[in-house]
């Protein structure tokens, strides 16, 4: 897998993911989003995106992105988080 490759995929997806509501990330605790993307190079990706609370009480979520090319890497993927606050505000940041 090409790193610098998967990373600016990678990125570019955590990006449009900061940009969502609350309540749009909220629903990837039920329902992942997967999705292919083939890089500049012409690799096959496969991004994921869910979430997790990261602390119940508080409300706040645990958003994680996700990528790998199919490969061994599909083990181990690639991948970061953010955490988000129910009124918007990424926790830590």
């Amino acid at each position: 897998m090409d790193q610098t490759e998967a990373r600016s995929i990678l990125s570019d997806h955590l990006a449009v993911l900061r940009g969502r509501r609350y309540d749009e990330l909220r629903a990837l605790l039920d329902e992942p989003e997967v999705s292919e993307v083939t890089g500049p190079s012409g690799v096959l990706y496969q991004v994921e995106l869910q979430a997790m609370w990261d602390n119940r009480r508080s409300g706040s979520i645990l958003v994680i992105a996700s990528i790998d090319d199919g490969g061994w890497r599909a083990f181990a993927p690639m991948s970061e988080s953010f955490i988000v606050a129910p009124d918007g505000s990424s926790v830590g940041d």
